[in-house]
């Protein structure tokens, strides 16, 4: 039988160049998250289905829940592949409660969702989290949005970010009187996609036209007003707004903004392109999860992002992205491979990389340009004779004849 060899749809292969930007992302994520303290975790790509579905007593399921991979193992157990991470880290307190708190963790690998396929969202795509555990003040908060807004200027990616609070647009609904707070907040979600006059028909479902009237009136309303009529969540908002001030962050307050996770409990935080207002990350705190198997609450901020979001809905500034080569240099073995593997072990141990070709010059000299390897090293017997080594620049032509603490020095730079 004939088999046609190709990837899943909503699945893909990463080569090099896209794939070395990846890997580029990934550093610089992982340089940020350790400046600020967050350390790494690693979890199971497969969980029992039952921990990922929603609680018994809440029968509406976010949207990410619903596209969840579901599966079962040979012993007939329900499981299913991650579709987030956040409802894991609510398991690892289960399974390890001494963990110290506050506990700053992130996380970067693969999640899946059997959803349509669409711009910046595979079924499978690398989701970046940062999870500060255990500190319920708004300085955790304001640390996440300063650690993702570092990571955006060295990716040279302008960014711009909305915060609101779930507390405080619960009661905004709730002052006009609408019971159907959920369905409300699903409505509200889809301004930004829908227009505001198709979410104001849709609301129609829910509410009254005087009701639906009043409640933009009073989403339009400034953070004074609801802090002066004792808004529930309105102080946790303004507070964060005012320390982002302190970390040189400009926050637009957004009351329309609800994101989309259920668990949300306090103040939420979207970021967008500066240009075209594409959503690039998100988070918020949730305060009613992580501890829910302990039966207390532990409070928890998180802020996340996709390598696959940034590349699609960045994608000039990404094409941009300085990436260093994951080859420094090749050494064509001229008839003197012991010499060679000899060579390549000490600039290995000075942390240059390097490979070795006995090609011939020519092919070899092709090869490096093709996969943009900035120098070649030349090792024969003229070189070997004369206890120097000769290297040449491929981008300026440039060749010199070195001696090997030279050629280290040279490489190293």
């Amino acid at each position: 039988m004939r088999i046609e060899a190709s990837s899943v749809k909503g699945f893909q292969d990463y080569l090099p160049p896209e794939s070395l930007k990846r890997a580029a992302i990934r550093r610089i994520a992982e340089k940020y998250y350790a400046l600020y303290g967050f350390v790494p975790v690693e979890t199971p790509i497969i969980e029992f289905d039952e921990l990922m579905r929603p609680e018994i007593n809440n029968s509406e399921e976010d949207e990410a829940i619903a596209d969840r991979f579901k599966l079962k193992d040979k012993g007939g157990r329900n499981l299913g592949l991650r579709y987030e991470f956040t409802f894991q880290l609510s398991r690892i307190f289960k399974e390890n409660p001494n963990i110290r708190l506050p506990f700053r963790r992130y996380q970067i690998d693969s999640v899946f969702r059997d959803e349509p396929i669409r711009k910046g969202r595979t079924r499978q795509f690398v989701q970046c989290d940062a999870d500060i555990i255990g500190d319920s003040s708004v300085d955790a908060e304001a640390e996440c949005l300063s650690l993702m807004f570092d990571i955006f200027k060295e990716l040279e990616i302008e960014a711009e970010v909305q915060i609101n609070n779930r507390k405080l647009l619960n009661a905004i609904i709730a002052s006009v009187e609408i019971e159907s707070t959920k369905q409300v907040l699903r409505e509200l979600d889809k301004i930004e996609k829908s227009g505001i006059d198709n979410v104001k028909a849709e609301l129609r479902r829910f509410a009254t036209a005087n009701q639906i009237i009043t409640l933009f009136k009073i989403l339009e309303k400034d953070i004074s007003f609801f802090k002066e009529n004792k808004f529930e969540g309105a102080e946790e908002l303004d507070e964060l707004e005012k320390k982002c001030r302190l970390y040189g962050i400009k926050a637009r307050i957004n009351t329309t903004m609800t994101r989309g996770f259920s668990y949300y409990t306090g103040n939420v935080f979207e970021f967008f392109t500066k240009n075209e207002k594409n959503a690039i990350a998100a988070g918020g705190r949730y305060d009613k999860t992580i501890g829910k198997y302990l039966y207390r609450e532990i409070p928890a901020v998180g802020v996340s992002f996709s390598i696959e979001a940034l590349t699609e809905l960045c994608a000039e500034a990404i094409s941009k992205l300085k990436i260093p080569p994951y080859q420094k240099a090749i050494i064509i073995s001229i008839g003197k491979e012991k010499e060679a593997i000899s060579l390549a072990r000490k600039l290995r141990k000075e942390s240059i990389s390097c490979t070795i070709t006995k090609e011939k010059i020519g092919k070899a000299m092709e090869y490096a340009n093709a996969i943009n390897i900035p120098f070649v090293v030349f090792l024969g017997e003229e070189e070997i004779s004369k206890n120097k080594i000769k290297l040449k620049d491929m981008s300026s032509g440039e060749e010199k004849v070195l001696s090997e603490k030279q050629l280290i020095s040279k490489l190293k730079k």
